[in-house]
């Protein structure tokens, strides 16, 4: 199982929250997503999602994502 964290920009309450780990629970080989607001990240556990696949469902959103360094 692979740990991808994305910065994820535009995020201004817990309904954006919602929307952003919505989408990426949706994306094929998700098994676990935790996003934090005040820190503007999500941390994804997956085994076959691609990081593109992660950062258009988050665009998708309306929110932009990157991944974060490190990562």
């Amino acid at each position: 199982m692979q740990t991808t964290e994305l910065k994820v920009t535009g995020m201004m309450c817990e309904a954006c929250v919602g929307h952003v780990t919505r989408a990426l629970q949706q994306v094929p080989g998700v098994n676990q997503v935790e996003v934090d607001l005040e820190a503007a990240r999500a941390t994804v556990q997956h085994e076959t999602a691609g990081t593109d696949a992660l950062l258009a469902a988050v665009e998708e959103e309306g929110y932009e994502a990157q991944v974060a360094s490190g990562s």
